[in-house]
């Protein structure tokens, strides 16, 4: 990838008959337990001979698999090499967080029916050529999608595919098939505005900007808390393994992915409001897993502050805009005008006077202008243009 492009993600609904279900949820299963004979051959090799297997050395077995399992032949091979991509990526994210010293590291463990819901093909685009290779290809005049061992796939492009596609990923979402495509897209820099903000996140407000905008919070876990409630007491009273405690699951997931979808909806738009009309974006370095820990975890977790902010550094990444991450402390305390920073400043939740310099100013709003003020010096160089994103 260049330095004038990036990647972006494009996610379309699959319509398959009941014949092509059957095969995509065999697919599944297969892969599952292929990741999970992965796993069990990892753990044994190093109890056993402290050997440690990579994924190349398990990619090279397949084809002996193949001729001692042959309904993992109705598999594509790519799909069997990305399972043990997939498992060498868990391995590789353990160590790390070992590293780092995690007190929980979270050692790879084995995937249930329930935590596997996807298996991907590594390649759409021939470079040589500089067109589709058989995954992925949209036939029949943009109606269907070329799945190999599955067939034509009926889809729903609801917006035009961009770029050049990367990779293709199957996904099984509440009952739901989606087709997922990484492509790489050209950047679509925007035009210099001249303009700088900081944004201070709560939960009363999702967002309070320097400039004085107030950004509602949508609330979208609270406004569903009572469905959500009467389900899932349904859910519980259904015996375990039949069909209506399954039904009963299936709901509950349902209700949850429109709160995912409606929240996803919410940041997007919201970054994209911000990453049009500012150049340099500020917000700040919260440790967001700290703070789920309160009392306040609930509502910490319905306005979901590192998805957001996720959000916006793509977006910004791909516009050509800055986005910067401040140190938070002190910021509802300090002053904006004088700098004094005493807990005495901030009155109430909503009022901020500097015992100082008798400055005052709406708490939150005050706050936003000492995100902005710790971000322009290291994020602006000599000519007054932002320079990196941090």
């Amino acid at each position: 990838m260049s330095e004038n492009t990036t990647v972006r993600t494009f996610r379309f609904r699959l319509y398959p008959t009941k014949p092509q279900q059957a095969a995509l949820s065999e697919t599944l299963r297969l892969t599952r337990t292929l990741y999970n004979a992965g796993l069990e051959q990892r753990r044994e090799a190093y109890r056993k001979y402290g050997k440690t297997l990579s994924a190349y050395d398990q990619q090279k077995e397949l084809a002996a698999l193949k001729e001692a399992c042959p309904e993992f032949g109705s598999v594509y091979a790519h799909v069997l090499q990305d399972v043990f991509d997939r498992l060498d990526k868990a391995y590789k994210a353990f160590f790390h967080r070992v590293k780092r010293g995690a007190k929980q590291a979270g050692f790879p463990r084995f995937k249930s029916a329930q935590r596997w819901s996807s298996f991907k093909f590594k390649q759409c685009w021939n470079n040589s050529k500089n067109d589709w290779t058989t995954c992925g290809r949209p036939v029949d005049g943009g109606r269907r999608i070329s799945i190999p061992k599955i067939g034509n796939v009926k889809v729903k492009f609801h917006r035009p595919l961009e770029g050049k596609p990367k990779s293709l990923q199957i996904v099984l979402d509440c009952g739901q098939w989606f087709a997922v495509y990484t492509c790489e897209v050209p950047r679509q820099t925007l035009p210099a505005t001249g303009s700088a903000v900081g944004v201070d996140v709560g939960t009363t407000w999702f967002a309070i900007t320097s400039d004085g905008e107030f950004v509602e919070n949508p609330r979208h876990l609270e406004r569903a808390f009572k469905k959500l409630r009467v389900q899932q007491r349904t859910m519980s009273r259904r015996k375990k393994g039949g069909n209506r405690r399954r039904k009963a699951v299936q709901q509950v997931a349902k209700t949850y992915r429109k709160i995912r979808r409606q929240r996803q909806d919410f940041q997007h738009k919201l970054a994209h409001k911000l990453v049009k009309e500012h150049d340099l974006i500020a917000h700040e370095d919260l440790k967001v897993s700290n703070m789920v820990r309160s009392n306040l975890a609930r509502r910490i977790a319905d306005v979901s502050w590192s998805s957001f902010f996720e959000v916006l550094r793509g977006k910004a990444e791909s516009a050509g805009r800055v986005v910067i991450a401040v140190d938070p402390r002190h910021t509802s305390q300090m002053c904006c005008k004088c700098g004094h920073i005493c807990r005495g400043n901030r009155v109430s939740q909503s009022r901020f006077v500097c015992v100082q310099c008798g400055h005052a100013e709406n708490a939150d709003v005050n706050a936003a202008k000492n995100i902005l003020g710790r971000a322009v010096p290291s994020g602006v160089n000599g000519e007054g243009l932002p320079c990196a994103v941090v």
